[in-house]
């Protein structure tokens, strides 16, 4: 009876939401894997398109991972951790996002049985991370090394690089041509970690193949004054000053007073003015310049005036290209004109203003240093020029990780079979569950092909026993066979120059493989919109009241 009368104990607010145990973390898994459902299809050379539409009205065309990831706006708290893999993949190799996604939820989709039969989410975590560390040894063992080589040599190897990530992407056909441009824009930076020193700039119209790589800087035009058309357009070996200040007439900037007394003494205040602007310009022309460009305005006064001594200018250059320009042509970017020295210009082979399309752009090539190179795309419709600048990016971020850590292995699944082949035959050295949990983490793996497969039309059972018998030969020969996109069989994956650089593979298994551990050792979520809303309405009362007559206007006497 005393039992009965216990006093019922509260101890979250009314409206909390609470969800625990078994059916919680499978509710999570189910989530991953309705995230993963959306970009499955992405995957590979025959992989789909998504085609996004934003609330503001705004459509992208992308099957990149990570891309697609951002722009769904995800909000299961447990689903979002596959979008973070997503992003993270993204900044650290560039491709293989959708490739962690789908791994992240096969590895769940694969503990869900598990789990609903009662087993201990710590033990799968356990076996998944022994699985994971054994499957990157072995990617490690599987990498071939390209160092060493002469520079033709690497670059015909880093293009095979750009060649697989380009296959998968909207400018696949004519990955031939990228690759090329890729390769030559990382070499020309060189070991220079700043990925904005390879500018991407998008002019619409013509045809892909009407795509250029500048060995230097290019930037459009900028708004620019009336004696523009008067100054040079061409120049060889030129010296080029980088400004940060604005070479404009600028009049008295505070509300000064000044009291004349003799109207003749007005005329000295305002020959001071034009006196300052003219000793500026003077100093530009003294320095040996013959290009001047600016971070913010030049007016048409200095226009005028350094096209009268044939000087070129452009005013407002965004903060990037100015950086890019500094870098390639060996200037420093200069706040002041006063005593410009020679150290402080910088140089090139050529500059000229050349038309592309219907935009006109200012060319430094030939430059010095060359840490820098500039890639102009053409395309026809905007969003089409847009994922071409995504795919771009993939690529360089890949030719950059070969160029590095100078190790690929075999794309088209072939890695993935092998390494599910050494988790299945380790299993079975091991007594007890765990060797149910590495089995299952080893099928997992097989997702890679057999959504190669799908996506590509074939059928994927046939395909992948295909797979499993060349990689069970005793003799190895069959480590580097993958899915064959073009006959729908299996071929060798090295011969066929599908290769992919090691730390993609590496990093993917990682990543999945956390994310995985991370959503099974969730077993409780708790959520509490009614403090959330109440917050909510606080803060905005708060504000409101700030905004109903809180403060005193200018001049008013206090009460």
């Amino acid at each position: 009876m005393a039992a009965m009368m216990q006093p019922q104990i509260i101890l979250l607010k009314e409206g909390t939401d609470t969800s625990q145990g078994k059916a919680q973390l499978v509710s999570n898994i189910n989530a991953c894997t309705a995230v993963a459902d959306v970009v499955r299809s992405t995957l590979g050379p025959r992989g789909m398109d998504k085609l996004i539409h934003d609330d503001k009205g705004n459509v992208t065309i992308s099957n990149d991972g990570a891309t697609i990831m951002k722009l769904l706006d995800i909000v299961h708290p447990a689903a979002k951790i596959l979008v973070d893999i997503a992003k993270s993949q993204d900044s650290e190799v560039g491709d293989g996002t959708t490739t962690v996604v789908l791994l992240a939820a096969e590895f769940l989709k694969e503990a869900k049985p598990f789990v609903e039969d009662g087993v201990q989410p710590q033990n799968l975590i356990r076996s998944y991370r022994t699985a994971g560390y054994l499957a990157i040894e072995k990617v490690k063992e599987l990498a071939v090394s390209v160092e060493g080589k002469s520079l033709e040599e690497k670059k015909t190897l880093l293009a095979k690089c750009a060649f697989t990530t380009l296959s998968s992407k909207l400018i696949g056909g004519e990955k031939e041509f990228f690759a090329s441009m890729v390769v030559d824009a990382v070499i020309a930076i060189g070991n220079d970690d700043r990925l904005n020193m390879i500018g991407i700039k998008k002019v619409p119209g013509g045809t892909m193949r009407d795509s250029f790589l500048v060995n230097g800087v290019a930037f459009k035009k900028t708004f620019s004054y009336a004696g523009f058309e008067q100054q040079p357009k061409k120049f060889a070996n030129p010296k080029i000053l980088l400004l940060n200040i604005e070479l404009e007439l600028k009049s008295e900037k505070e509300n000064a007073e000044i009291r004349l007394s003799d109207p003749a003494q007005y005329q000295s205040i305002v020959d001071a003015e034009w006196n300052i602007i003219y000793d500026k310009l003077d100093k530009c022309v003294q320095s040996g310049a013959k290009i001047v460009l600016s971070r913010l305005a030049i007016g048409d006064l200095a226009t005028q005036y350094f096209a009268d001594r044939d000087i070129f200018c452009a005013g407002r250059v965004t903060e990037e290209d100015l950086h890019r320009v500094a870098a390639a042509t060996g200037g420093a970017v200069q706040t002041t004109v006063n005593n410009v020295i020679d150290e402080v210009l910088g140089t090139c082979d050529v500059f000229e203003e050349r038309q592309v399309g219907n935009e006109r752009f200012n060319i430094f090539s030939g430059c010095p240093s060359g840490r820098t190179a500039t890639i102009v795309l053409r395309g026809g419709a905007d969003q089409f020029i847009e994922e071409a600048e995504r795919s771009l990016h993939d690529a360089i971020m890949i030719v950059r990780r070969a160029l590095k850590n100078s190790t690929v292995v075999a794309g088209g699944g072939a890695i993935d079979m092998e390494v599910s082949r050494h988790l299945r035959q380790h299993a079975r050295t091991i007594a007890g569950k765990s060797q149910l949990f590495i089995n299952s983490y080893a099928k997992a793996l097989e997702v890679i092909p057999r959504q190669l497969c799908d996506n590509a039309g074939f059928d994927a059972t046939d395909v992948l026993n295909k797979l499993r018998q060349k990689h069970a030969l005793p003799s190895g020969e069959g480590a580097p066979y993958g899915v064959d996109i073009n006959t729908g069989g299996i071929a060798d994956s090295f011969a066929k120059f599908v290769w992919e650089p090691a730390v993609v593979k590496i990093n993917a298994i990682n990543a999945a493989t956390e994310a995985a551990c991370l959503v099974l050792s969730v077993d409780e979520t708790v959520k509490n919109p009614k403090s959330e809303s109440a917050q909510g309405e606080a803060a905005a009362s708060a504000m409101a009241g700030r905004g109903r007559g809180g403060g005193r206007g200018r001049g008013m006497r206090r009460r």
